[in-house]
């Protein structure tokens, strides 16, 4: 069965950095698309960044605005998102994502069908 499992999170002050990985295992085939979302207590799931991971392209939520890089690791089965400068607002559970087919990178939750369990970030001011 297809698996992700994600790890990495933590609190941290804001300015801080985290990486979280995300682990696939399961995939026999290696186009897809791959994505982290966020969300918040009381607000909606949104799109933090997505790869094609097959062909490395990348997308952004505006408000990351340079501060975050997904990257994925072929050779890991592992999809990763470099957070520097973290700031209080972007506390929230953290979420893989993967999808075979359709439009690649996407940031909109409901192109998705196959859910990690997430990861706690918290950043204190």
């Amino acid at each position: 069965a297809r698996r992700l499992a994600e790890s990495g999170g933590g609190s941290v002050q804001a300015g801080g950095s985290l990486k979280l990985s995300c682990t696939t295992s399961g995939y026999f085939h290696s186009s897809f698309c791959m994505g982290w979302f966020r969300q918040a207590p009381g607000k909606e799931r949104e799109g933090v960044a997505s790869i094609y991971r097959s062909g490395g392209r990348t997308d952004y939520g505006d408000f990351v605005k340079g501060r975050f890089t997904i990257s994925h690791d072929n050779a890991k089965n592992t999809l990763y998102l470099q957070m520097n400068n973290l700031k209080p607002d972007d506390t929230a559970m953290y979420v893989c994502a993967t999808v075979f087919g359709g439009r690649c990178p996407t940031l909109r939750p409901e192109a998705y069908n196959h859910w990690g369990q997430g990861t706690q970030v918290t950043v204190s001011s």
